[in-house]
């Protein structure tokens, strides 16, 4: 058996290749071709949420496979409803997923012309061919995912709270700093601290930095976890035992910028 580096290295050193690859994968293929195919014909919110499948595509593509039955709340984001204070749903969520979302199929101010742009149609396909290709390696080593993952977002990292309100960020740097699955458990601020004394966010940036950080995560992955792993759901989508409702809004919103 391969280590979790390893295996993370065959799809990281080419991620291009990578993405050709399973983009020609049979079911994969269809997918696309009918995403393609039909997404131009789309008008309104209701067409969008009438086409199952269209719906469950776009909805994977930007990593929300696991709200795709709530189609109302859905349709509240994409409808820019309003709150009783004036302030659109998408907004006060403060969710990266929602908001590119609600960017790309943006019914609201444009319309019928909302599909006919490339951020909701190839951009779409794009984001659907490397959560497949994620999602797909974790099927075999949740690490392979978590490390793929890691290296797409790391970049985006601006602070610890940006870590604490993605569940699978967090997994990754404790893992890497051999800090207790307790520890999640924390007050944030304390987390957010530790992880600070700990880490140099902007050695993220540095290439070569960024993959040593990996590897001790893959290692330490390796020494943790065995061939049973916890299921995918718990860190990429679903709730979260550690947090509440609130807790895990007000770190989205600190993630943005918020306050």
């Amino acid at each position: 058996m391969t280590s979790t580096y390893t295996d993370y290295q065959i799809i990281a050193r080419d991620v291009p290749k990578a993405l050709s690859r399973k983009a020609t994968e049979a079911q994969v293929a269809r997918d696309l071709k009918y995403f393609t195919d039909h997404i131009g014909g789309i008008k309104t919110v209701d067409d969008f949420l009438g086409n199952t499948r269209l719906f469950d595509f776009a909805m994977q593509a930007f990593g929300l496979a696991d709200m795709a039955y709530a189609k109302g709340f859905m349709r509240k984001i994409l409808a820019g409803e309003p709150d009783a204070n004036g302030q659109l749903l998408v907004d006060r969520i403060q969710d990266e997923r929602f908001r590119a979302f609600a960017k790309a199929f943006d019914f609201r101010t444009l319309g019928a012309e909302t599909t006919q742009r490339s951020e909701a149609s190839t951009a779409v396909v794009d984001a659907y061919v490397r959560q497949k290709l994620e999602s797909d390696a974790g099927d075999q080593d949740e690490g392979v995912r978590l490390a793929l993952y890691f290296k797409r977002q790391a970049g985006t990292i601006t602070s610890a709270y940006g870590i604490l309100a993605d569940k699978a960020l967090g997994v990754v740097v404790r893992t890497t700093l051999g800090l207790a699955d307790e520890t999640a458990r924390g007050s944030l601020d304390a987390q957010a601290a530790l992880i600070t004394s700990k880490v140099d966010l902007a050695s993220f940036r540095d290439p070569d930095k960024l993959d040593r950080f990996i590897k001790r995560f893959t290692l330490r992955w390796d020494m943790k976890n065995n061939a049973t792993s916890a299921p995918l759901l718990s860190l990429f989508g679903g709730a979260d035992g550690g947090f509440d409702t609130g807790v895990l809004l007000k770190l989205q919103s600190i993630r943005l910028g918020g306050h």
